[in-house]
């Protein structure tokens, strides 16, 4: 039996969450996971447009971290999904891998003297709509933080990650030669 992609059961406005339960589509965990979903699609974007090995290397395990966060996030009940949550852990050794990867790439930039506009190459400007969507979708995990359970490591992780899709961009526009505007 092949399954299809359609269910019909959202028809009404509302959705299913990972181990049960139905909520409105513009429910604020539906928000959180939407935006980091967006997020995802767009960080696949960013590692179509002109390659650069290191930089893309970086990302693709950030979109499976993203893909973790996302279950979390779907997920009302941590306690009760554990087990299928077993593959959805994002551990401060991931965040420390982000800041050794922050640090690598500042260390090939000038140190900032001035606000960056967004742009420059493609792959650049793609890293920028990365970084503004993934400080919405912080501020979405935020908003559901008040009144559900997310574990803390979310909130760091989409921090830390929006830093480094800003210093990601800067070095893809240098590695690509062009140059930043600053305001």
């Amino acid at each position: 039996m092949t399954l299809k992609i359609y269910t019909r059961t959202g028809d009404e406005g509302d959705t299913g969450l990972f181990g049960g339960g139905r909520v409105s589509k513009d429910h604020p965990r539906v928000e959180a996971y939407g935006d980091i979903d967006e997020l995802n699609a767009i960080l696949g974007q960013a590692r179509s447009i002109d390659m650069m090995p290191r930089i893309d290397e970086v990302l693709a395990p950030i979109q499976r971290d993203l893909f973790a966060i996302g279950a979390l996030l779907a997920t009302p009940d941590l306690e009760k999904m554990h087990e299928q949550l077993a593959k959805a852990r994002i551990s401060d050794e991931r965040i420390a891998q982000m800041e050794r990867s922050i640090d690598d790439g500042e260390s090939e930039l000038e140190p900032l003297k001035a606000f960056i506009m967004p742009g420059g190459t493609p792959k650049a400007a793609a890293l920028h709509v990365a970084r503004t969507v993934c400080r919405r979708a912080e501020r979405a995990v935020v908003r559901l933080q008040r009144d559900a359970e997310v574990p803390q490591v979310v909130i760091v992780y989409l921090n830390r990650l929006s830093d480094l899709l800003f210093v990601l961009a800067r070095v893809a526009n240098r590695r690509a030669g062009a140059g930043e505007v600053t305001w």
